[in-house]
């Protein structure tokens, strides 16, 4: 794990100073305060966006795990975007929209209050069908 971790900050440090060279020093630190910034914004609005989460979301497993998971990509893309670093904000900036997505689309619930979520098809016929060996019965009793 140490070792991803250094593998990491080199690949960090290269690509900010890369970009760094292309955008110029004054547009590298515009761009690391920018991000900061919203990055503590996020932070600072956090608490509301994971009572608005879990508020909105109906009680299927599905549901819950989905929150979940836009709630964490919500906290850990605030806090990528807080440490200064191309990479860290690409990263931060993925998980914000993973976030959104799973906020918008994944967790939509019909605007119909009629319908029943746990209501199954109309047509199904539910069967249960026992072999003769489930009996204890073989075929020589018969």
């Amino acid at each position: 794990m140490g070792l991803v971790l250094v593998g990491l900050f080199f690949a960090e440090l290269l690509v900010s100073l890369k970009v760094g060279l292309v955008i110029g020093f004054g547009w590298s630190v515009v761009w690391i305060v920018t991000t900061a910034l919203i990055g503590a914004l996020l932070m600072r609005l956090s608490p509301y966006a994971l009572m608005h989460a879990f508020n909105t979301m109906n009680l299927s497993a599905l549901s819950v795990r989905n929150a979940h998971n836009a709630a964490l990509a919500y906290l850990f893309s605030a806090v990528l975007l807080i440490v200064p670093g191309v990479l860290t904000d690409a990263i931060g900036a993925l998980l914000l929209l993973y976030s959104l997505y799973l906020r918008l689309f994944v967790t939509m619930a019909s605007n119909d209050p009629n319908y029943d979520y746990h209501k199954g098809d109309d047509d199904v016929i539910d069967v249960e069908i026992i072999h003769d060996h489930d009996r204890g019965e073989s075929g020589a009793e018969r």
